[in-house]
């Protein structure tokens, strides 16, 4: 166990190497393609009820997607982290950033004030962040395992899809026994299908 921590910290910190040799204007036009993708993609165009994330460093960025997704009349979910339970609250927002705060890791999150909690069972497909995946839907996260918890809840009929640089699709990445895993991994290039 102490083994996969310590390569999965070797593929964060390699991950965070390779994606700061981008310069601005790679990232932007690799993102973009990712999010073309995403929004020609079957599964997220019959979905009606979008998990979304509010991206971290060394993760696809998401804001440009989640506005795009109010265009095309999802129903957009957001996760708030809740840092007491270690598990992630989902919430609907009706604009972006309107209705969100900052969270206590700095990130933006809904207001739980300003936005309805939405139940797990109602999402249609679900945008997983990651820092590495491989082609049999192994992925690593920033390593607080949020996600890890949130992903054995979503209905077996939920599509769970990554959005990753084809670069952070590896041969290989190291699981664990509470490690969780994607469906589906989305890149500039390529869309992968669990093996």
């Amino acid at each position: 166990m102490e083994d996969a921590q310590k390569t999965k910290a070797d593929i964060r910190s390699e991950m965070a190497t390779q994606l700061g040799k981008l310069s601005s204007a790679e990232l932007k036009e690799k993102t973009g393609e990712i999010e073309n993708r995403l929004f020609e993609f079957a599964n997220f165009l019959e979905s009606k009820i979008v998990l979304l994330y509010v991206s971290s460093v060394n993760e696809v960025r998401s804001e440009a997607m989640i506005k795009r997704a109010f265009d095309h009349n999802k129903i957009v979910v957001l996760p708030m982290l809740n840092n007491g339970s270690r598990n992630i609250l989902l919430y609907k927002i009706d604009q972006y950033p309107k209705g969100m705060r900052s969270g206590t890791n700095g990130k933006l999150e809904p207001n739980p004030d300003k936005c309805r909690k939405v139940p797990i069972d109602c999402i249609d497909i679900a945008i997983i962040p990651g820092v590495a995946f491989d082609e049999k839907g192994g992925r690593v996260g920033p390593g607080d395992g949020f996600y890890d918890r949130l992903i054995p809840h979503l209905p077996i009929t939920t599509r769970k899809v990554a959005l990753a640089l084809d670069n952070q699709v590896l041969v290989q990445v190291p699981t664990e026994s509470h490690d969780k895993q994607v469906d589906i991994i989305i890149t500039e290039k390529r869309i992968i299908y669990k093996i």
